[in-house]
């Protein structure tokens, strides 16, 4: 039953107490009336008949005694309809693109609930991207949870932008395709790009945007991931669609996180962040998947910042513990002007061996991906040879391995952003590039697969 209070017991920051509170229940929502207008606010930690709540739009100019404050008696709703496919809206769900309310057919608590483990299926069929290194190497498969880890500076906004523009799955289940974007913390200038890209490629019509800026407040933030996570569950599992969620930049959302612990007085964990920042990002990685007697998919491509290019960090250290595998950005890749600067080795992802192959991609893309990375990683010692004894040194097959990394690294990994490649492409340009090196060096691959494409690619 809602309930309304009058006057506050307490102003710290951007959170309010109240004492004497009965009946209230963790992540509430909560509107503050004040002489002003309204704010909306969350509860956010109880202590006996004592409320703490974070105001949305932040405290400025309430006082102790100017406020009523209403209890809803239910936590935050979206407002879901099939119409919010191609819209844009805020990190609250608020609509931000000019056309108008959603007119909803239901509402759903942006908190979700855990998906039954018993009723998982699980994940197989891939969704092809369009870039190369991914398709081949790392592919990405329907109810995957795929983290792509970056660093301060590098293309991994471009990378997100290009994979919204190209992904696609099977041509006959294409209608049933859509993207839910979800940026937090971005500058205006980044949030415009992303729109203007999807825009002039027409893939908006096709993308669910929720969008968190950098001045926006720091619990909308906090909201952004689990509105766009309802919204992509809703479409998936509900009007049976396949949904690719993306969302940038979990540091962002982490760095939010942090700042709510300390406003709260938690005691801070690794680096300060709260030592619930585990538990919290499984509560949002783990609404990815696929479920029994369903016919949609929720497929996640959390992107993060490592700080100071660590990987041990926490952020992508707890990150890596709870989805299924990475893609690494490589700053010499980037410095080097090669785009997607993708760092192959450090690079997996674990469930690709069941996605891929015949009936799915085709027969000898698990054998030309085993090879490649065979190959790639004999590069780095030839490199590592020739830094110290010098390339006119290094034997004949060495150089011929530097050749293969560099004509790699080229062609095969940077593609450019407007360049969208089938598999047939990708694994033909694998093929190519394997030709530079003696056919008895690729140990990966049997005498079959070699008659049929060595050369002749």
């Amino acid at each position: 039953m809602a309930m309304e209070y009058l006057g506050l017991d307490e102003i710290n920051g951007p959170l309010v107490a109240l004492d004497g509170v009965e009946g209230a229940g963790y992540e509430e929502m909560v509107r503050l009336r004040t002489a002003d207008g309204e704010r909306l606010g969350r509860v956010i930690a109880l202590e006996g008949s004592r409320a703490v709540v974070q105001v949305f739009s932040g405290t400025s100019g309430l006082s102790l005694d100017g406020v009523s404050t209403r209890f809803s008696g239910k936590p935050m709703e979206l407002a879901l309809a099939p119409e919010i496919v191609g819209r844009i809206f805020n990190g609250a769900g608020e609509p931000i693109d000019g056309l108008g309310s959603v007119y909803p057919e239901k509402f759903a608590d942006v908190n979700g609930s855990a998906i039954n483990p018993v009723s998982r299926a699980y994940p197989r069929n891939y969704i092809r991207t369009g870039i190369s290194s991914i398709d081949t190497l790392i592919t990405l498969i329907r109810g995957q949870k795929l983290p792509i880890f970056s660093g301060s500076g590098m293309s991994h906004n471009r990378l997100a932008a290009q994979i919204v523009r190209q992904a696609r799955i099977s041509e006959e289940e294409g209608a049933n395709f859509g993207i839910v974007f979800c940026a937090m913390g971005v500058t205006k200038d980044v949030a415009d790009y992303f729109r203007r890209s999807f825009e002039e490629s027409g893939a908006l019509n096709r993308v669910t945007m929720f969008v968190n800026l950098s001045s926006d407040p720091i619990i909308e933030r906090i909201l952004t991931p689990r509105c766009a996570l309802t919204a992509a569950e809703y479409l998936a599992f509900e009007q049976n669609m396949h949904i690719l969620v993306i969302m940038t930049d979990m540091t962002s959302y982490a760095e939010a996180l942090r700042e709510l612990s300390s406003s709260k007085g938690e005691i801070p964990g690794r680096k300060g962040y709260p030592g619930y920042l585990y538990s919290d990002f499984a509560s949002l990685y783990e609404r990815a998947g696929v479920i029994k007697g369903r016919g949609g998919s929720v497929t996640q491509i959390p992107i993060l910042t490592m700080p100071n290019d660590d990987i041990t960090h926490p952020i992508p250290d707890l990150t890596g513990y709870i989805t299924e595998g990475q893609i690494v950005l490589d700053r010499y890749l980037d410095q080097q002007g090669i785009y997607p600067p993708i760092s192959v080795l450090p690079s997996l992802s674990r469930l690709m061996k069941d996605g891929i192959g015949e009936g799915f991609t085709r027969a000898d893309h698990a054998d030309v991906a085993n090879q490649l990375f065979a190959s790639y990683a004999k590069v780095s010692d030839a490199r590592g040879l020739a830094s110290v004894i010098g390339e006119e040194e290094l034997s004949a097959s060495d150089k011929l391995y530097l050749s293969f990394g560099d004509r790699f690294e080229r062609e095969f990994l940077g593609q450019g952003a407007d360049t969208d490649r089938t598999i047939d492409q990708s694994l033909d340009l694998g093929w190519h590039l394997l030709s530079i090196l003696p056919r008895e060096e690729l140990e990966r691959l049997d005498e079959k697969l070699l008659d049929e494409h060595y050369g002749k690619h």
